[in-house]
């Protein structure tokens, strides 16, 4: 049931250790204000803080009370506040509030405000013109650019990345970006090769250059051979289609925070919820997290059979016997049993919300999208969806979907559907259509562009070696999806003339059913076969360039079959879905690789387009 790794896998390195640094340094900074002190600590950042310093931590270094940040007067009594928080103008707005307010009441404190995971100029400018910078303020940067969640998921914990870079033009976190990539390296590296694509990929590539030429270089083993960064705007298909694969569904139902996720009532079966940490450590869910759902209730189903027959065994058993039952076994089969009943009460959840959605039209719906038949069928159904206002996000989603594998609407369409949907749920959703047409998530085609002339401009635009870079007339053009004829080069919809096993998978299109492979995995497969980009020109000039294969410091050992060259960072800068997570392990399950995600946050489609809304701040 459960995919086996090949026995040739090598081992992961082990990544607890940029726990244990953030920790020390958190710890070293939080003494920096000798004596009793209150932490506010913003929202986004205390499940992060959780899985690195717990409260008891916190308090053996002298934090007496924790604040949530909530922009509102402070109700503390400390003669000291130490405030944690990421880089935003609103929030030192707020801290110099608090701080002028307690100077107009003549209340004397110290404040230490500590960035993380680093300060920008803004926040200073900010501070000075509020003149409260000085000897009672003091500022600091806790460098937590890396959070492990699993033996091979390291989050950067920042989904304002997607939204600030792609959509703002905001770049601010690319060095962030590059200063991960840097501690990965002076810990893990040096690396062999480096691959990535996209603009902002380059970028972080070239900010990691810069911090490595400025630091010292110390010879170590390398423990990750290869690294590639790719842009989430490479491939927007396919966080826009609905998962299938269980840990997919989770995130898409219960949303699946920092590694952990609150089960309520429904799944746990009591008047109570429950927050469970998802990871390998949980065998059950180890075994199912990668599978199609098909799959897992007739998995879990076997797993308590054998449970029972487990537990069966006290039958018979005299008083030693006995004994050794209870001390090595009991306590295991119990945790076992705990987390199979909360992972058949998740999947009786998901089926139920599932089967109400009509769930088997709609993915026949996107399938018929990613094949390209039967489209007025689905504008149909998407035009009933909206219509019946089935769900908003839900409703945009197919919208998106549509637009990019038909590279564009027809402008009839465009109108009918955008009408429809603003009369549906509001025409202060206009700013949202302006937002995912900017990305190219949602754009109309324009008179007289069919898709072969689209194509062949966008190839003549990147041919033009005299052109430099493209002007803004174009790069909206260059921005427009060129799926269909990215689908025939690289083969990502398979053949649908045989029927795919999804119990024993044949490729990476299992996490979809067999529907599509994604793109962004299959360019990583591609650029490891053949140890570049050579081969792949037409591809990449369809995806707007900004390719790079570099060889590393130890390029003379690149061939050497150490584990290390087998070891590959997958680093997603704009968010990766548990999908394609899925989808890297198959993959390395296939060709004996390891791969690490490192990503700037997990996402799915539902944060992707929530980040869009009009009214997000």
């Amino acid at each position: 049931m459960a995919h086996s790794a090949r026995r040739d896998c090598p081992e992961l390195p082990d990544f607890s250790l940029l726990k244990r640094l953030a920790r020390d340094q958190l710890i070293y900074l939080l003494e920096q204000l000798p004596g009793k002190k209150d932490l506010f600590i913003e929202p986004d950042l205390m499940s992060p803080l959780d899985r690195i310093a717990n409260v008891s931590t916190l308090k053996q270094h002298e934090v007496d009370k924790l604040y949530k940040v909530e922009y509102k007067p402070v109700i503390s009594t400390s003669d000291q506040l130490c405030f944690l928080i990421r880089p935003r103008i609103q929030t030192v707005k707020w801290i110099c509030d608090v701080a002028n307010a307690d100077k107009a009441a003549g209340k004397f404190r110290r404040y230490k405000i500590i960035f993380t995971p680093q300060k920008f100029y803004s926040c200073d400018a900010v501070l000075e013109e509020q003149g409260i910078i000085g000897e009672y303020v003091t500022t600091d940067e806790w460098s937590f650019y890396l959070l492990p969640l699993d033996d091979d998921i390291i989050s950067l914990e920042l989904p304002e990345f997607f939204r600030d870079n792609f959509l703002a033009g905001d770049q601010r976190w690319v060095r962030t970006a590059g200063s991960a990539l840097h501690l990965l390296h002076s810990l893990y590296g040096p690396f062999s090769k480096i691959y990535g694509i996209g603009r902002c990929s380059k970028m972080a590539y070239e900010s990691w250059r810069e911090q490595v030429a400025e630091g010292e270089q110390r010879a170590q083993k390398a423990e990750i051979g290869k690294v590639f960064l790719i842009d989430r705007d490479v491939d927007f298909v396919t966080p826009l289609c609905s998962q299938v694969v269980y840990e997919g569904l989770v995130d898409d139902i219960f949303r699946i925070k920092c590694g952990c996720v609150e089960f309520g009532p429904e799944v746990t079966s009591s008047d109570k919820s429950m927050k469970v940490m998802l990871n390998s450590q949980d065998k059950v869910f180890n075994e199912i997290r990668n599978e199609h759902f098909s799959n897992v209730f007739g998995f879990l189903s076997q797993k308590a059979r054998n449970l029972q027959t487990a537990y069966d065994k006290r039958r018979g058993m005299d008083i030693k016997q006995m004994k050794t039952f209870v001390s090595d076994e009991l306590k295991g089969l119990k945790q076992e049993h705990r987390l199979l009943s909360l992972h058949i009460g998740a999947s009786e959840s998901i089926m139920k919300k599932k089967t109400k959605q009509d769930f088997q039209e709609l993915l026949k719906t996107e399938h018929s999208l990613l094949e390209g038949f039967e489209i007025r069928e689905s504008i149909s159904f998407i035009e009933e969806h909206i219509n019946r206002q089935v769900s908003m996000i839900e409703s945009l989603r197919l919208l998106c979907l549509l637009s990019i594998t038909e590279n564009g609407l027809l402008p009839k369409d465009f109108r009918s559907l955008k009408t429809q949907y603003l009369q549906s749920y509001g025409v202060d959703h206009l700013l949202t259509f302006a937002n995912l047409r900017q990305l190219g998530l949602l754009v109309e085609q324009q008179p007289g562009e069919t898709m072969t002339v689209m194509e062949s401009k966008v190839g003549k635009l990147v041919n033009d070696k005299t052109g430099g870079k493209l002007t803004d007339a174009f790069s909206s053009l260059a921005r427009k999806s060129h799926f269909r004829a990215l689908s025939r080069k690289l083969n990502l919809v398979p053949k649908s003339d045989e029927e795919y096993d999804l119990r024993v998978p044949r490729d990476m299109a299992y996490i979809f059913s067999g529907a599509y492979v994604p793109l962004s995995c299959k360019l990583v497969e591609q650029v490891l076969d053949r140890d570049g980009w050579t081969g792949l020109e037409e591809v990449t000039k369809l995806l707007n360039g900004h390719e790079f294969a570099v060889t590393g410091n130890n390029g003379a050992d690149s061939k050497a079959k150490s584990d290390a060259q087998r070891i590959v960072l997958v680093m997603f800068l704009g968010g990766c879905t548990f999908s394609e997570i899925s989808a890297l392990r198959f993959l390395g399950r296939e060709r004996g690789f390891r791969f690490i995600v490192v990503t700037t946050a997990i996402t799915n489609s539902s944060r992707i387009l929530e980040s869009l809304l009009d009214n997000h701040v």
